[in-house]
């Protein structure tokens, strides 16, 4: 049984807290009317001062330290992977249980990389005392919502994923740059991009993590790949991803060609999905209704559509075929960041 499990008013900090996820998890503790005793505010030593209103009241952020530390039980790390390998140790070792959103621990062998809908049983085995668990990578976690369940009834051989990624996934600055850049763009000047490498405005482009120069891939490619494989225990599940920058503010969408590992009928798997933890079914052809950003925006599940038998499949004469190709739109945010540390969060203390 873990340190966590029962506590009633466990002290909660927020590492981060000035920040797009910081701000989310707080609407959140808000409407999920999360039980909690202190909370603490934390961020950079520039933001402290500063004050957030929560439940009623002006609460001030504090400057991340050691001492601010002292006492917390569970702490919400979103401050980037420099931060989180800083502090995210020492807030272990002095007795909290830390969920960090950065990629710093997601493949450590010795930390778990959990979605609480897939393999959050894995929380049930955290001990007594300090540990760090950490949250997948946004596009990851959207992603598998929608293939965990296929996996589970059919098998899977393989997935091809084409993400289209909002500039929320780069954080408030990003939003901030898409917003400035289409005024500055509907008003005929020319923007200059600066969080970005690429305008964003109008525009669609590789998405800016590093490439590797050997494999042709990016860094987010390359994290639900590893993430993917780390998340099931299974090393030689077949991925491949490209991730693009779309200039939407909030929610990732995805289109993923999926090989089940078992023929089936396009209804059964419109059914697993439907019936799926997290997942919303929006597959309306009559009406040409799917999932959008706008539609994910701000809401907790990931809405599933466009669900076909693929082009290249072949099928038998009831129509069953083991190829299906899929639409996803995820709020990034949202279950793509804070819901789902917070889902994490409720688990370990008991109350999921």
């Amino acid at each position: 049984m873990n340190g966590l499990r029962g506590k009633r008013d466990p002290v909660v900090a927020i590492v981060g807290a000035t920040g797009a996820v910081g701000r989310e998890f707080l609407a959140l503790f808000e409407e999920r009317a999360l039980e909690h005793g202190e909370l603490r505010l934390l961020a950079s030593a520039r933001s402290a001062g500063g004050e957030i209103a929560y439940r009623g009241r002006a609460h001030t952020v504090r400057a991340l330290s050691r001492e601010a530390l002292e006492g917390v039980d569970l702490a919400l790390f979103s401050a980037g992977g420099a931060v989180s390998k800083e502090y995210a140790p020492i807030a272990s070792e002095m007795g909290a249980v830390v969920v960090d959103n950065s990629s710093a621990f997601r493949m450590d062998p010795g930390v778990a990389l959990v979605v609480p809908e897939v393999n959050g049983a894995l929380l049930d085995g955290i001990g007594e005392g300090g540990a760090i668990i950490a949250n997948p990578n946004c596009s990851t976690i959207i992603l598998m919502l929608a293939l965990h369940p296929l996996r589970e009834r059919f098998g899977i051989e393989r997935a091809i994923v084409s993400t289209y990624q909002a500039a929320s996934g780069a954080g408030a600055a990003a939003m901030e740059e898409l917003r400035s850049q289409t005024r500055t763009v509907l008003d005929g000047g020319a923007p200059e991009p600066k969080v970005f490498p690429e305008v964003c405005a109008f525009n669609v482009f590789s998405h800016n993590s590093k490439v590797d120069e050997a494999t042709g891939r990016n860094v987010e490619e390359q994290k639900m790949i590893d993430e993917v494989r780390k998340i099931w225990g299974d090393d030689s599940v077949r991925i491949s991803a490209t991730c693009i920058r779309v200039p939407t503010l909030r929610a990732h969408c995805e289109s993923v060609h999926v090989m089940l590992g078992n023929a089936a009928g396009v209804d059964e798997v419109r059914r697993v999905l439907a019936d799926a933890p997290g997942v919303e079914l929006v597959d309306d052809r009559a009406g040409n209704r799917f999932p959008t950003s706008l539609r994910a925006s701000g809401k907790d599940a990931v809405l599933v559509g466009r669900v076909r038998v693929a082009g290249d499949a072949a099928t038998d004469g009831a129509g069953w075929a083991r190829s299906f190709e899929l639409f996803i739109a995820g709020d990034q945010i949202r279950k793509g960041a804070a819901l789902n540390a917070i889902q994490i969060g409720e688990r370990l203390l008991g109350r999921a």
